[in-house]
């Protein structure tokens, strides 16, 4: 929530809302105190992200080899799928067969 005076982010204190900037105090009201649940169990994996969309006209060309159908254009991205002392992954998407790999 933001002061209407000051605009600054005003903060919950002893029920109300409080503005740290101007001293501006009002109550809760009833979207104030929307919450939104967020269940996670332990193990589940991450649900797989699409990469590379069907949108490629985008994206930048270089020439390597397929190793579906040995075409030798593809398109490509970078991405940091590791930890960020980890080098980048490079994720390809052929041009002839839309076939997708990648190279660590």
């Amino acid at each position: 929530m933001f002061c209407p005076k000051c605009s600054s982010l005003m903060f919950p204190v002893q029920g109300k809302l409080h503005c740290n900037s101007c001293g501006y105090e009002r109550s809760f009201s009833g979207k104030d105190s929307t919450t939104a649940k967020v269940a996670r169990s332990g193990k589940e994996k991450p649900a797989e992200t699409l990469v590379l969309d069907e949108i490629t006209e985008t994206l930048p060309k270089t020439r390597v080899e397929c190793p579906k159908c040995g075409h030798y254009e593809a398109y490509w991205v970078m991405r940091q799928t590791r930890a960020a002392d980890e080098p980048t992954t490079r994720i390809y998407r052929c041009v002839k067969c839309q076939h997708t790999w990648r190279e660590y």
